[in-house]
Order: C-alpha cells, then structure tokens, then sequence
C-alpha cells in the first residue's frame, strides 16, 4: 500500500501578502466547551471558546495555570472530545487524531533505543513512507534545525535543547497542516530556550506551517507569535486576541516586544484580580 503524499515545504505569506483575508482559516473553533465530570466534582475546563486561525499563521496560547490552555490544545489535536462545540479543520469536522495535526510536547519522548535519523524517521515509518524517501525527509529535517552532523547520535548523547530539535524535526517531516507545541521550551535553561525561540523563528519563516504555541512565559509569546490569545481562568475562555504587528524576526530585548510583553501581563494581572473578587 502506497504512502500518502507530503506536501511540500512552502515559504511563510509574506507580510500584506493580500492581507490576512486572503489567507483562509485550516482551523476553526466554534463555541468549544470541555467539562470533566466524575460522582464527587463537575469542572467546565473551557467554555464557549470560539477561534479562527490562518493559514500559515504562528498563533500563541497564553494564561494563568488551570486555564485550559493544555485541554485547548488537546482538542486540537484530537486527543480528547469537546462536551460541546465544534472543530474544524479545513472545513471539514474533526473528531480524532490525525497526521495534520501534530504536537510537540514539553518532554521530547524519543526513542532510547533509537539513533538521532531513525527517531525523526519514527512518524514517516508509522506512515509507510518508502526507506529511502524517510531517510531523506529525516535528513531533510535534522538540517533545518542544525543536528545533521549528530544523525548516528544516541538520545543518551544529546542535551536537552538538542532532543527537542529532534521532536521538531521528527514533527515537521510529517508535513502537518498545523503543528502544536505544548510548552516545548519549559524545561530548559534560560540560554538553550532562547536559543530555540530564535531557530523556531528561521524554521517557521522557512516553511510557513501553521504554529499553535502554548506557553506560560509572555515575552515568548510575542516574541514568536503573529497574534497572541489571552486566556481567563478556570474556566477558561478567550479574553483577549492581540495581534503583534512587530516585524520578524524579534529581538527578545526590543523596546517593541518588552511593550506588547507589558500590555499583556497587566490584562493577566486584571484577569486575576477579577477572578479573587468573584
């Protein structure tokens, strides 16, 4: 049986590329409630979240902890059911996992037992795409994000910074409509997080797929994001979208981004004094 084709890499819309109309919605969400109910407590996670996002557009999840940041981008991916609403992608609903959606975790979850190239190969094989054609989509990858001299490498050789290289690699070889990042830069130390903000700024210029980036850090998320969604506490709705007109790629120490940063926090902190008066 033969493997479904992979699109190919495409570069991002250029900025007023037809403006951002012009760029149809892969995903939509449409009033997506998500409640967890066992005999002793009923908690609605999400209510009512409604959300559109753009073809090749870098869209960042922010909020306080028990907002349902991590359910939102559960659903996304399919790995959970919303108790009401709908999801879409490309029009068309969605009610599973699929290869056009896929996460990258906060943990890098490789393969100990597997080199560098055969754990970005593991999706392509998964999808039975012929050795020869994985072997170069790996290496393909493993270019993008700096590790091809470290494809024979073992996972046990690797820091931490450079296994999520090799997730981001192993993801983007699949050629997702819409890649899903889960907090992936959390567990680093300061210097190795910048130092992927940055490369994840190049590999997302390069192939314009479409990020949806959850994170608690703010300044991340200007600094990565084309539009940042702001989040209420539990339970969690959408307070705020802001866009982030700053042209990429962003200097992490830029007046513009320490701005947008400060803008966002104080609608946190609002948030949050808000929800102790309720």
């Amino acid at each position: 049986m033969s493997a479904a084709p992979f699109a190919p890499t495409r570069p991002a819309p250029a900025p007023g590329a037809g403006g951002d109309a012009a760029r149809p919605p892969v995903l939509e969400l449409r009033g997506v409630s998500r409640r967890f109910a066992t005999r002793r407590h009923d908690t609605l996670a999400l209510d009512g979240v409604s959300l559109s996002v753009r073809e090749g557009e870098f869209v960042c999840v922010v909020g306080p902890s028990g907002c349902g940041k991590s359910t939102l981008l559960n659903i996304v991916a399919g790995f959970e059911r919303p108790s009401a609403g709908q999801m879409l992608v490309d029009g068309e609903p969605v009610v599973g996992p699929g290869r056009d959606r896929i996460v990258v975790f906060q943990e890098a979850a490789l393969f100990p037992w597997l080199n560098v190239r055969a754990n970005a190969e593991f999706g392509l094989r998964l999808a039975g795409v012929p050795a020869r054609e994985r072997r170069e989509r790996a290496r393909e990858y493993l270019e993008l994000v700096g590790l091809s001299r470290f494809e024979n490498a073992f996972v046990h050789e690797l820091s931490g910074g450079m296994k999520q290289r090799v997730q981001i690699a192993r993801s983007l070889a699949l050629s997702p409509r819409i890649l899903l990042m889960d907090e992936p830069f959390a567990a680093l130390d300061a210097q190795t997080r910048d130092t992927l903000q940055e490369e994840l700024q190049a590999i997302w210029a390069r192939t314009g797929t479409t990020v949806i980036f959850v994170t608690h850090n703010v300044r991340e998320a200007v600094l990565l994001a084309d539009r940042v969604v702001v989040m209420s506490p539990s339970p969690g709705r959408i307070r705020r979208e802001v866009e982030i007109t700053l042209p990429h790629p962003r200097d992490p120490d830029s007046h513009g981004v320490a701005d947008y940063a400060a803008a966002i926090r104080d609608e946190l902190r609002t948030e949050a004094a808000a929800g102790v008066r309720r």
